[in-house]
């Protein structure tokens, strides 16, 4: 189900009255329609449910605080919301980040804009993130990395398949995509590239 124009024009509303009287009905009624859906997307950008909940109660706490904040000319109400949502989540991980040294893969996966309606299928959206995001960068990595990224994230297969298939240990599997997300998020985060 995707969110109808008369609903965008109803959480633009209910965001006016949240930052002008501080509406608890209003903020309820959105808080009723998004957190849900914050928590499934949480719970895909984490994979844990105790982190979509904190997600979504942060970035809830923050359309309360911030909804003086929010203008229609700049983008839908659903937007916004998930923009708060992806920074959020963002700071999650920098705090995750600080207390572990390792990269996930999903810290680079799923950077990007959010879309903003439901139903966007999830393989497409997918597609469209690695593609735009990280894809370009996969040309920059030596083979034997390459090669290793391409057959775990690409064509889906376990690190154990990989190991046999390319017959090397899969401690060496393991190290090839540690070094190649290391590339990756070096190649995206400079702003050069």
């Amino acid at each position: 189900m995707s969110v109808q124009p008369q609903d965008n024009a109803q959480w633009e509303q209910a965001l006016t009255f949240i930052a002008v009287d501080r509406d608890k009905q209003a903020y309820s009624q959105l808080f009723s329609y998004f957190a849900p859906r914050l928590k499934a997307f949480g719970l895909k950008m984490f994979g844990n449910e105790q982190q979509a909940m904190e997600m979504v109660q942060d970035t809830m706490l923050n359309v309360w605080q911030k909804a003086r904040l929010f203008d229609a000319s700049r983008g839908c109400a659903s937007t916004w919301i998930f923009t708060i949502a992806r920074n959020v989540r963002f700071d999650m991980l920098r705090k995750k980040q600080s207390r572990k040294d390792e990269l996930s893969a999903d810290d680079l996966f799923f950077d990007g804009d959010y879309p903003e309606q439901e139903g966007t299928d999830s393989n497409e959206w997918d597609l469209w993130l690695l593609a735009e995001k990280v894809a370009p960068h996969f040309a920059k990595l030596p083979p034997a990395q390459r090669d290793v990224m391409e057959k775990v994230y690409l064509e889906e297969k376990s690190h154990q398949e990989v190991s046999e298939e390319l017959a090397i240990p899969l401690g060496t599997v393991k190290s090839r995509i540690r070094l190649a997300l290391d590339r990756l998020r070096e190649a995206i985060d400079d702003p050069r590239s």
